[in-house]
């Protein structure tokens, strides 16, 4: 196409959004307050626009998702134009700019800044940490600092903790602070350009906010309209919510194998409303098969696979056909467990009594495991747990248990649920069995 073709006017307002995702009320905004674009008027009045109309809203966008805000944008065209008549023509050769593809970063120097914002918050040094953290800000885009510092500093702690080098209290701490900067970032950043509308929030129960948040944030630097409701949103009211919201795509997150079940029951809700239904979370990457259970697009193992996948899914506009949902057989099973769960757990605790076996984490013991078979059963698949007892080991990280205090507590529990489970609660006996070397005589 020649300069000249790309002056002449072509496309009206309609296809203006359909090509930069952009809604009219903003292009009119820019117009009226900044000059740009300046679309001729055809005989009745209407807008007409120009491909390089249109070359330049996307060239606007794109300085936006960089961290510049509107007026310097125009400042930056103004002055590119002013040196060039035609600054588009030059500017179509350079990359888009992604997460990670900022100019030149200094992996050194932020790994410095990581490494130094740990030391702060692991010393529970606020001021640190904060200080820090506005010094990694005024050197990288936003974008890079609440991923290589705050994200990959909050898994390295999480690593630490799991490791048993690492506080509760000071992962905690670390994840807070984090939390409330990105919550400050969140509330900073400018009216949305696209007008599909996105609404984010974790499964029932499920606490952990900050990659959901960060996902919010980084989908709001490019543009997107997005309603973030945070920790544990139950499925109640969630059809009173879409229709109020009406967003083209629901995200939602899990990262326990518990939250997965309630997880299920909300985008089951949202999928029967005929919204699009986006997900993941730690426990969908540890558990592939979980992710077939869920009625909606699993948007991948990273943050980036998941900023691809939701505007991919925008782009498309379509939903999966949900999975099948759990039989009968399952449903007896739940009921069977949940009336013999207390005593279930009562013979396990007179068990270590007994054999003078440490009961202190015992009750914690009991709610990750009945939470785990019911969430497996909600799920429609006991066999989802696996028959690996590293499965229950993982279940019981939080307590830092040996691998023969998990398999005493398993024995136990499985030699109970033999004594208190009716032929309903097969399914549940045959796989606490599986995770054991050795059957356990009937009756024992």
């Amino acid at each position: 196409m020649t300069r000249t073709e790309t002056r002449a006017p072509f496309f009206n307002m309609k296809a203006v959004v359909r090509e930069t995702g952009l809604n009219p009320m903003t292009i009119r905004t820019w117009e009226r307050r900044y000059g740009l674009p300046q679309p001729r008027r055809s005989d009745g009045g209407h807008r007409q626009y120009t491909q390089r109309d249109i070359d330049l809203l996307r060239w606007l966008v794109a300085r936006q998702r960089e961290g510049l805000s509107m007026r310097h944008a125009v400042e930056s065209w103004r002055a590119l134009e002013a040196e060039d008549p035609d600054p588009l023509s030059q500017d179509e050769q350079k990359p888009e700019i992604g997460i990670m593809a900022a100019g030149d970063v200094s992996v050194s120097q932020l790994d410095e800044l990581r490494a130094q914002w740990l030391d702060g918050v692991l010393s529970f040094n606020h001021a640190k940490a904060d200080q820090l953290l506005t010094q990694a800000f005024s050197l990288f885009p936003a974008e890079i600092v609440c991923t290589e510092v705050l994200q990959r500093g909050i898994v390295h702690l999480g690593s630490g903790w799991q490791d048993g080098d690492v506080t509760v209290q000071q992962e905690h701490f670390a994840t807070e602070l984090a939390v409330r900067r990105l919550e400050s970032l969140v509330a900073g950043t400018p009216r949305p350009l696209r007008p599909e509308r996105i609404l984010i929030c974790c499964a029932p129960d499920e606490q952990h906010v900050f990659v959901p948040l960060l996902l919010t944030f980084l989908l709001l630097r490019r543009g997107w309209d997005v309603i973030y409701l945070g920790a544990n949103v139950p499925a109640e009211a969630m059809a009173q919510t879409l229709d109020q919201v009406k967003p083209a795509l629901v995200v939602l997150s899990a990262q326990r194998f518990h939250t997965a079940a309630g997880l299920k029951q909300v985008a089951d809700l949202v999928f029967g409303n005929g919204v699009t239904v986006g997900f993941g979370g730690a426990v969908f990457n540890r558990l592939p098969a979980l992710r077939s259970r869920i009625p909606g697009h699993f948007l991948g193992e990273s943050l980036e696979e998941a900023l691809y996948a939701v505007e991919t899914l925008l782009a498309l506009g379509n939903a999966e056909s949900p999975p099948a949902v759990a039989g009968k057989t399952n449903k007896a099973a739940l009921d069977s467990f949940r009336a013999a769960r207390a005593r279930i757990e009562f013979d396990v605790w007179q068990h270590f009594i007994t054999t003078s076996r440490p009961t202190d984490d015992l009750a914690h013991f009991h709610v990750e495991m009945a939470q785990a078979i019911e969430a497996a059963l909600k799920l429609g698949d006991i066999a989802l747990l696996g028959t690996d007892i590293s499965l229950v080991e993982h279940l019981l990280i939080s307590y830092h248990p040996t691998s023969a205090s998990v398999a005493d507590y398993v024995t136990a529990y499985s030699c109970a649920a033999q004594t208190q489970l009716g032929q309903e609660g097969a399914l549940v006996i045959a796989w606490l069995g599986s995770l054991l070397p050795d059957p356990i005589p009937a009756g024992t």
